[in-house]
């Protein structure tokens, strides 16, 4: 049976049952659960560094209004984060390769971003569609690209994730499959290639956790636009 490239992000199933809401539950069990220890482990220690971290970065610049938004953008980035690093491993499935479930994400919290700009400050949020002293000929047209502008950034939160970690994951199993072709006929170049390969990882374990960093950061953009 020949298989695609494109095989590795088809949902498992398992005798006809999906296994996306698996896929999506387990690794919740690799977060760790606060105990009586400041800290339980080096691991929990450096989770906590890195949300107090982002907890910063993204919160300062934030007017009080969008901090009670802290719990949902953490917790999203960490379970991006887990979600994608774990695509990694050798015969796993990475949820974030499919455009609905990323899109699933996007589309909600952008929606809430809007609707609060628009209960909270609705002159305000109305005004971005229309730059001051624009002429009365470009109006119309403004108004539709500010539009249509606003509406294509739930598009492109999901887009742009599931683009990056697709093609990584495609050049990893091009790579792979090259070196392991290689390893019989041209054993050196296929050292190389290996190299290569391991390089490759290390950069999509980077744009893992960017991706999932910047996904995040748009959102809370949206959001201080709105609060």
């Amino acid at each position: 049976m020949t298989l695609s490239l494109f095989d590795q992000f088809m949902s498992p199933t398992l005798l006809g049952i999906p296994l996306m809401a698996l896929a999506l539950t387990l690794p919740w069990i690799l977060f760790f659960k606060p105990g009586n220890r400041w800290s339980s482990s080096r691991f929990s220690a450096l989770v906590a560094q890195f949300l107090k971290w982002f907890t910063k970065e993204i919160f300062q610049p934030m007017s009080l209004g969008g901090h009670k938004w802290a719990l949902i953008l953490t917790s999203l980035v960490l379970f991006l984060i887990t979600l994608n690093m774990l695509g990694l491993l050798p015969y796993t499935f990475t949820p974030t390769t499919q455009l609905s479930m990323n899109m699933a994400f996007a589309v909600p919290l952008w929606l809430a971003t809007v609707i609060i700009g628009m209960r909270n400050q609705p002159n305000l949020s109305l005004a971005h569609m229309l730059p001051e002293g624009t002429p009365a000929l470009l109006i119309p047209i403004l108004i539709m690209i500010e539009t249509i502008s606003l509406f294509i950034r739930p598009l492109a939160l999901g887009v742009r994730l599931t683009a990056n970690l697709t093609a990584g994951h495609l050049l990893i199993q091009l790579i792979a499959t090259a070196a392991y072709v290689l390893m019989s006929i041209m054993p050196v170049v296929a050292i190389l290639t290996s190299v290569l390969l391991f390089l490759l990882t290390l950069l999509e374990v980077a744009v893992a956790m960017i991706q999932a960093y910047v996904f995040v950061l748009l959102l809370s953009l949206y959001l201080q636009e709105n609060v």
